[in-house]
């Protein structure tokens, strides 16, 4: 990473934006990344997979020999990218778009998952939206319940509807953020939805433990996706970052080996109700 990729130019989309748009393009492919089998004969559910974290996760998962399928609201060129990335690794990739605010759209992916993959072992919760606010005024009760269905049900719903699929030994991975261990004026119910996700995390570690179900957290700061672009306006997307000790957002390449870790029983048997923070060198706070 050199001093001149660490920040972005002004820009703007229109939600729920595309990688294809950002200048500069993510870093979302795991380029030279090597896998050693650490998922081999897995198949993973990821919902919110076909850009940024997500996409980079499904690809890393592919390379260390887990087939995939990807839940995603309707970014169809981003989901067949994914699918382009994963299927050259040689593992399957299937594409199931939907609102995941709908509960039954979140049975649907996990039933259509075991259909299509022959089980389920590594559920990634990832999907996720957020609308700034100038101030609490501006908060709607539908903006509040719409970032909830989406980022904290969704969660709650596809896990519930996975559960009776996983077995001893098989992973959920959540995606937390900094602003769930911190808050943030600006992101006020997308803050308390990533909070509810790091407690709901510890708890269901505790709940699942007898059952040999490991379930981690991920709760990044900045990260270069489209979901960026697409909700903060011109002036922040080119500060975006810029606040944390690296002076720069991470590359979603810089996030999924954190996934694997979680993944992996090679790597994390003795972790479960873990948020593990990647912060740019801030301080985890609290």
């Amino acid at each position: 990473m050199t001093e001149n990729d660490k920040n972005q130019p002004p820009q703007r989309q229109e939600p729920p934006g595309t990688t294809g748009d950002m200048r500069p393009e993510p870093q979302d492919s795991m380029t030279g990344y090597q896998g050693r089998d650490l998922l081999a004969g897995k198949r993973a559910l990821i919902t919110g997979g076909d850009s940024g974290i997500g996409r980079a996760v499904a690809v890393a998962f592919a390379k260390e020999g887990a087939d995939v399928a990807i839940a995603y609201l309707d970014e169809h060129e981003d989901a067949k990218r994914t699918a382009e990335l994963v299927r050259a690794e040689g593992r399957r990739c299937e594409l199931f778009p939907g609102d995941l605010a709908d509960g039954r759209q979140c049975a649907a992916v996990v039933q259509q998952t075991v259909d299509a993959l022959g089980g389920l072992n590594i559920l990634v919760n990832n999907v996720a939206t957020q609308w700034p606010v100038d101030s609490p005024e501006e908060l709607t009760e539908e903006q509040w319940m719409r970032t909830f269905d989406v980022n904290m049900h969704s969660y709650f719903r596809v896990t519930a509807a996975a559960l009776p699929h996983l077995r001893e030994g098989d992973a959920i991975i959540n995606t937390g953020s900094v602003n769930g261990l911190r808050g943030n004026k600006s992101l006020i119910d997308y803050s308390a939805t990533k909070g509810a996700i790091h407690a709901w995390t510890y708890s269901m570690a505790q709940a699942l433990a007898d059952q040999g179900i490991r379930i981690n957290c991920v709760a990044p700061g900045p990260v270069w996706t489209p979901l960026i672009p697409a909700t903060f306006d011109e002036e922040k997307v080119a500060e975006f970052g810029q606040q944390v000790p690296f002076g720069r957002a991470a590359q979603p390449d810089e996030i999924a080996p954190s996934y694997v870790f979680f993944a992996s029983n090679r790597l994390s048997s003795y972790y479960s109700g873990e948020v593990l923070a990647p912060l740019g060198g801030e301080t985890t706070p609290g």
